[in-house]
């Protein structure tokens, strides 16, 4: 008998802590609208409850049929739902009900201004009609639905339902930047109603939290990172981007710069208004979470990344340019408006530069000169003089090409893969590079046997530096290049045809000077060297013309090397 009464009394207990609220009487949840069930956290999961609304605007006294659905063949047993003001934290409004499942709670000091349920038995819909009150602006009804005693989920929310008495259009405004928001374009100043300007804004609330607003050009996604640094990875995100059926949703990532970013919860956050028109992505919410997911240095300081590309089933795809990035830290509380057409740092500058140099003129001279001027049989420091500006031009090469990596570790502040393939080829082209060097530096004598191995070694090591030199150029062009024309692309693969050209039309010199006779070599070396200038003059003009525009470029998305 006392073993019953034990097992009665546990079971009393058990049930009291598994079903918690059965009757529904959570009036302590009004404000968290969370259950007090121990341990038990928001499940962090696509809801499989949905709110649906009759109307998307309202005026004073309007009647608003809500109700809360089940989806996928699931369930419910409990659930809480208010209808709050867009930035507020209280209930709104009151509700009439039409369904025995759901009864009213006194929240705010409102009679009726929530509803919860009535017993715990499944339910797959509920129903009410909000009667909209005087005074509030847009509005959205958010719940939390219990599956279970220990699943639920928090944050279910509807669509936006606006305010007539407000204008709903305007929610994405250049207005108040710099006096009453912090905003970030480009170009400089442009307008969110422009079709070219990408915008976003970040407002503090007084009752804590920020507003964020984001608008632009793209056929997937728009996201906003907060970062430590101007170098991408370690990167807090917020992404309004396109699902499967084509509307905008916001999203909450966090980026490490090489992989894709991974989606964490959702959290505090309140959907205002999301719309895409004309290829236009528009975004406005709330967010109450903590900007950072990680230890950050600053809990308000931050560089803002503003960036746009495809999307695929809620997934984001690499963006296809260069984010903009503010030119310091900010502060997203502050009242400052910033652009995102700043220039490139000098470093970057001087990188490509030495880069130019090297590649487009002092190595490609050093390759013709040990190919195609043998022939000048002039000697310098007993040495001949062809050898001698083939080693010049290969050394100052190889030194602009390690001065070019050392500027840019620095930059990047070590070594980093998120600059992906450009980095990789870069560190192989320094590498081979040094490489090259070093063995001309050991370089067998021309009488010795295996002297032929060095010389295929050297000359289709030369040719490897070289593919991948320009390989690396037109990657960190592919970066660089701001203008929809991509002028420097085209410029680069004009540099290359040039290339091509001029070797041919070498070759052929060198091809009729074997089959002539020599008693007019000293003509034939003048026609080499009239080559040889024309040569000279083709690459300057297109490295000059690359240097142009680099210094006129944005930055790199300083993401790593090179």
């Amino acid at each position: 008998m006392e073993k019953l009464l034990n097992l009665f009394l546990f079971w009393e207990v058990l049930s009291s802590a598994v079903l918690s609220y059965p009757s529904g009487k959570i009036n302590v949840a009004c404000n968290s609208m969370l259950p007090r069930h121990g341990d038990s956290i928001s499940q962090t999961s696509p809801p499989p409850y949905a709110i649906s609304i009759s109307s998307s605007s309202f005026t004073v006294g309007d009647e608003i049929v809500v109700s809360l659905t089940a989806t996928n063949d699931s369930s419910f047993k409990g659930f809480l739902l208010q209808a709050r003001a867009i930035g507020g934290d209280a209930a709104v409004g009151s509700f009439r009900i039409l369904n025995p499942n759901m009864q009213g709670l006194e929240c705010n000091s409102i009679q009726n201004s929530s509803l919860s349920h009535t017993n715990r038995r499944n339910k797959q819909n509920v129903t009410a009609v909000w009667i909209a009150p005087p005074g509030v602006g847009h509005v959205v009804f958010r719940a939390t639905v219990l599956q279970n005693f220990s699943v639920f989920w928090a944050q279910v929310e509807s669509q936006v339902l606006a305010s007539s008495s407000l204008p709903f259009v305007s929610i994405i405004m250049e207005e108040g930047c710099g006096t009453q928001k912090f905003c970030f374009s480009s170009p400089a100043g442009c307008s969110p109603s422009d079709a070219n300007c990408y915008f976003m804004a970040s407002e503090a609330l007084w009752n804590n939290g920020f507003k964020f607003e984001m608008s632009g050009l793209s056929d997937g996604y728009l996201a906003i990172g907060f970062s430590d640094d101007d170098i991408m990875g370690n990167d807090d995100i917020y992404i309004c981007g396109r699902n499967a059926t084509g509307e905008v949703e916001v999203q909450r990532a966090f980026s490490t710069g090489w992989t894709t970013p991974s989606t964490k919860s959702l959290g505090e956050v309140e959907i205002i208004a999301t719309s895409f028109n004309n290829g236009i992505v528009k975004c406005s919410f709330i967010s109450r979470n903590s900007i950072s997911t990680q230890s950050r240095d600053t809990d308000s300081l931050y560089y803002i990344f503003l960036t746009y590309g495809p999307s695929s089933a809620r997934q984001i795809l690499k963006h296809p340019k260069r984010p903009f990035i503010t030119d310091r830290k900010v502060n997203i509380s502050g009242f400052e408006a910033q652009d995102g057409t700043r220039s490139t740092p000098l470093i970057i500058k001087a990188h490509g530069a030495l880069m130019f140099a090297a590649w487009m003129t002092t190595g490609s001279v050093g390759i013709v000169f040990a190919r195609y001027l043998r022939s000048i049989k002039k000697s310098l420091h007993g040495k001949e003089v062809w050898f001698q500006m083939h080693l010049l031009m290969m050394l100052l090469s190889v030194v602009a090409t390690i001065i070019a990596f050392i500027l840019i570790f620095v930059s990047a502040n070590g070594w980093s893969c998120s600059a992906g393939a450009h980095a990789i080829i870069g560190g192989m082209v320094m590498s081979l590079s040094f490489l090259q060097a070093v063995i001309a530096f050991f370089r067998p004598s021309l009488q010795n046997s295996r002297r032929f191995i060095f010389n295929w070694f050297h000359m289709l090591n030369a040719l490897v530096i070289k593919i991948l030199a320009v390989a690396a150029i037109f990657l960190g062009l592919q970066m660089l290049s701001k203008s929809d024309s991509q002028w420097m692309i085209k410029t680069m693969c004009g540099f290359v045809g040039w290339e091509a050209f001029m070797v041919i039309m070498l070759d052929v010199d060198l091809w009729l000077k074997k089959k002539e006779i020599y008693e007019h070599s000293q003509a034939k070396v003048k026609s080499e060297q009239f080559l040889l200038l024309i040569y000279l003059c083709g690459n300057l003009s297109f490295s000059i013309a690359l240097l142009i525009g680099t210094w006129k470029c944005p930055p790199l998305p300083a993401c790593g090397l090179f």
